[in-house]
């Protein structure tokens, strides 16, 4: 008795489209000119995702010709506006001078509320303290530059 597998083709164009990632990760980094680097330099990251990438795709490309991966959830069209809308939120708050922290605490509700949480000032003030910890820690410590707002310029 033979079972007949049927190829999954949106597993396969899941498979190319991170295969042309991996190239694009790899063609990205081959146009880095560097001067000098002594040890591990800024090349070996995108070596390590762009390899990464290349084995998911040989591993969902493989799955999916063999038809084994699993059968896919339905969409919850919901779920994705309400992030689709929180990063539109984030991307405005920014462009408006509104800062990375309050930002970043309007996405995370947003988030929180897609997957179905409905405690809004208490994830608002969980996205706060994050977006605060993000902030100090990538603006103060590492002394990169963020999007700077009202609370920022208090800190």
């Amino acid at each position: 008795m033979t079972s007949h597998r049927r190829v999954d083709t949106a597993g396969l164009v899941i498979a190319l489209l991170l295969l042309a990632l991996s190239a694009a990760v790899f063609w990205d980094m081959n146009r880095l000119e560097l001067s000098s680097v002594y040890g591990v330099g800024p090349k070996a990251m995108p070596i390590v995702v762009g390899t990464g990438l290349a084995l998911l795709a040989l591993g969902n490309g493989v799955v999916a010709v063999r038809g084994g991966l699993p059968k896919r959830e339905t969409v919850d069209l919901t779920a994705i506006l309400l992030i689709l809308g929180g990063l539109g939120a984030l991307i405005a708050l920014i462009a408006l001078g509104g800062g990375f922290i309050l930002a970043t605490a309007t996405l995370f509700v947003a988030v929180s509320t897609a997957f179905g949480r409905r405690a809004y000032l208490v994830d608002f003030l969980i996205g706060f303290a994050l977006g605060t910890f993000a902030y100090l820690l990538f603006a103060k410590l590492l002394a990169l530059t963020l999007p700077v707002g009202p609370l920022e310029r208090l800190i």
